[in-house]
């Protein structure tokens, strides 16, 4: 397929670097592509930032055909661009497409358009240590019909917003809180793909968490309610007795591309690490009898969040005297030293962009 690329005369004033927040700021263009049935993935362009028009009837507003990704471009120092595993967002599009029925992209000419769109877009990206461009693709189901079925029609698109630091205040850790009263996803359903769907279900329980003073909600499985599964939007994992736990792909988790690649990097280190199914009742006892060394999430977002308090029922515990750990301090140094260019990493896991 031929890219076609139609530029902006209307652009806009860039941002100041201080006055980043998250997700609220868009720059000039914005790929998009279509699919029929009959041409298949067809007529790939980028163009100007703008509206989508969609029928009242478009399927993605009622049943919820929707997929996404979410990752990053960052300035280096010596003012490269570049991203971070690029690739494996792509594979896992594709994963949660063949979820939810809709035809699966190119990963290849995607991800050489996506560099075609942030060279476009490079002096949106900002250079402050800790801010980026935040990248954004996206399927939805665009047939105008109301019957339940996979959409014939879809609209792939990307769109990008500088981000400032998720840490503007200094890497210090979160208060959690467990609950058995909600459940984000059960093993068989879509609570390992990348769809919408998945993050409407977390926002009550989010909204509740916050009005008790919590940052974020450790979800457990949706079968027994004991066994832990992601904390918030982000991958978990626990340092107990110099062993680093995360709770295994049961089929209800996200295969985080962070935390894939913590597990890589403290593996090379000779650091012990599990994937398995850990309780929460575990956790408490591990804290109980001082064991419980570090708790802390992974993502594209915060990169490592260190966990500094948990509230279980009636109880509420403090890991690390609230204090971010010597490993989750580690891996959040040696991470976004690869991402901004300070460091190398892995072959592969970082795609220079402009």
């Amino acid at each position: 397929m031929e890219l076609a690329i139609t530029k902006s005369d209307n652009l806009k004033p860039k941002p100041n670097d201080a006055d980043l927040g998250f997700g609220s700021i868009f720059t000039d263009h914005m790929f998009n592509m279509d699919y029929s049935l009959e041409k298949g993935w067809h007529n790939p362009r980028i163009e100007p930032y703008g509206d989508i028009a969609l029928d009242p009837a478009t399927m993605v507003l009622h049943y919820g055909q929707s997929i996404f990704e979410g990752l990053k471009a960052f300035r280096t120092e010596s003012g490269n661009i570049q991203s971070f595993r690029p690739q494996e967002n792509f594979k896992r599009l594709n994963s949660s497409a063949r979820a939810l029925c809709i035809p699966e992209v190119d990963e290849n000419f995607v991800l050489d358009a996506l560099k075609e769109l942030i060279s476009l877009e490079k002096d949106w990206v900002p250079g402050t240590t800790g801010t980026s461009l935040y990248i954004r693709p996206t399927i939805i189901a665009t047939d105008p019909f109301l019957g339940v079925r996979a959409s014939h029609t879809y609209r792939y698109f990307v769109i990008l917003s500088p981000v400032g630091a998720y840490y503007a205040e200094g890497f210090n850790p979160v208060k959690i809180w467990v609950t058995r009263e909600h459940v984000r996803a059960v093993r068989g359903g879509i609570g390992c793909f990348k769809t919408a769907g998945n993050y409407a279900a977390s926002l009550f329980a989010g909204e509740k968490a916050h009005a008790l003073g919590y940052t974020q909600v450790l979800w457990l499985d949706g079968v027994e309610q004991e066994y832990i599964e992601e904390v918030g939007s982000m991958n978990i994992f626990f340092v107990i007795d110099d062993e680093l736990i995360t709770p295994m792909l049961s089929g209800s988790i996200l295969s985080g591309i962070t935390r894939n690649s913590v597990m890589q990097m403290a593996g090379s280190w000779g650091i012990k690490i599990t994937e398995r199914k850990i309780s929460i009742n575990e956790v408490m006892d591990a804290h109980a009898s001082g064991k419980l060394q570090e708790v802390f999430g992974s993502g594209t977002a915060a990169v490592i969040s260190p966990v500094g308090e948990l509230k279980y029922g009636d109880k509420i515990i403090n890991v690390g005297d609230g204090k971010v750990g010597p490993l989750a301090n580690r891996l959040f140094t040696e991470i976004t030293d690869i991402q901004y260019g300070r460091s190398e990493g892995p072959e592969g896991w970082i795609v220079p962009i402009a």
